[in-house]
């Protein structure tokens, strides 16, 4: 049997994991590999807490193994860089995402899309390439190759920061790719909740106009007042809904739960494109007629590659974008989880690993 090198010196590391799909995690004890010639390794300072994290320690979508560091918005310092890195040195500001590997020669890697490449690494639930299991950043240390690692400009605060390397990608990149960030255009933002938030900021930003859509009309003044989306729709409300037919130039759509989506085509142009973000469990209902009838599209969209998520974050601190958030100790975090279930969260949970995560050894 050939044993990696990169194990024969590994780092001990120290987190919380989930050890089946109770969802409950409780600290444990595992290894990182030693830094590669490429790697960066990194004190993990702040980690948030993202919605899927919540799916993979249930087991919600039949992938996870066990046990399992959930956590891919992960922050922190650099501590020590591989002998052949170029973009990074000890005392950076740095995030990983979502992945951590992709094979780097097929068309989507060779056009910045790791993100869509069918090699992708993903930061935890994973095999990397030497057959270990990757761990996220509910943990103190990380390790990554260079190519994976995001640089955090200096003006952004680390723990408002955590959470654009998911929600933010999420979110940046279909307004970016669908051409929904040109000013003037109108859009729509469904679900006020980690990922729509932070979309009705990035659009804002472009100076795109927004109407948040939701089913909770007590969210309007957070909606206006606080993110400055400029109107508000009850998706229940049928008389707004009738009056808001057509206006729209783009929606994204990041509800996880099963909805409809035939009101949502309904809001748009003609040409008007709905991108789906957010991850239902259960396949949706898509009514077809009503795309004939305005050449009106239903996309998808996954993170971004690397190069847009450095684009997106710098992008995020020269217009002061952060995500609002809870901070929390890691001890806070099965209740955490469970208020998760119940949205109970304005809008990111993150944790403050630097801090509160000590090993009992």
């Amino acid at each position: 049997m050939v044993v990696s090198t990169e194990q024969e010196h590994p780092k001990k590391a120290f987190g919380w994991a989930a050890r089946d799909s109770s969802g409950v995690l409780s600290p444990f004890k595992f290894s990182r590999r030693e830094t590669g010639e490429k790697d960066v390794s990194f004190k993990v300072l702040y980690c948030g807490i993202c919605h899927s994290d919540l799916h993979m320690v249930k087991n919600e979508w039949g992938s996870s193994t066990y046990p399992l560091v959930p956590g891919h918005e992960i922050v922190g310092v650099v501590t020590e860089v591989g002998s052949k890195v170029e973009k990074f040195k000890v005392g950076d500001k740095v995030g990983v995402g979502c992945m951590v590997g992709s094979c780097h020669s097929c068309d989507s890697c060779a056009n910045n899309h790791e993100n869509y490449c069918p090699k992708m690494i993903l930061t935890y639930g994973s095999k990397y390439l030497d057959g270990t299991t990757t761990y996220g950043g509910y943990s103190d240390i990380m390790v990554a190759d260079e190519h994976f690692i995001v640089r955090v400009p200096d003006s952004l605060p680390l723990d408002g920061a955590a959470p654009l390397l998911c929600a933010g990608i999420t979110t940046y990149s279909p307004l970016r790719y669908f051409g929904l960030d040109k000013p003037g255009m109108h859009i729509g933002v469904v679900g006020l909740g980690g990922l729509g938030h932070v979309a009705v900021k990035f659009a804002k930003a472009m100076g795109v106009q927004v109407t948040v859509i939701s089913t909770s009309p007590n969210k309007k003044e957070e909606a206006i007042e606080h993110l400055h989306a400029d109107s508000f729709l009850v998706s229940r409300d049928q008389d707004q809904m009738q009056a808001a037919l057509g206006t729209m130039d783009g929606i994204i759509d990041t509800v996880s739960a099963v909805h409809p989506l035939l009101p949502l085509i309904g809001l748009l142009k003609s040409h008007g494109k709905l991108v789906m973000v957010g991850a239902p469990e259960k396949p949706l209902e898509l009514p077809v007629f009503p795309l004939l009838m305005g050449r009106k599209i239903v996309g998808g969209s996954c993170i971004g590659g690397m190069k847009e998520t450095q684009e997106m974050i710098d992008f995020a601190a020269k217009h002061n974008i952060t995500a609002d958030i809870e901070v929390i100790p890691i001890d806070y975090l099965n209740t955490a989880i469970e208020r998760l279930v119940k949205a109970d969260v304005r809008y990111r949970f993150v944790i403050d690993i630097g801090n509160t995560l000590k090993s009992s050894s």
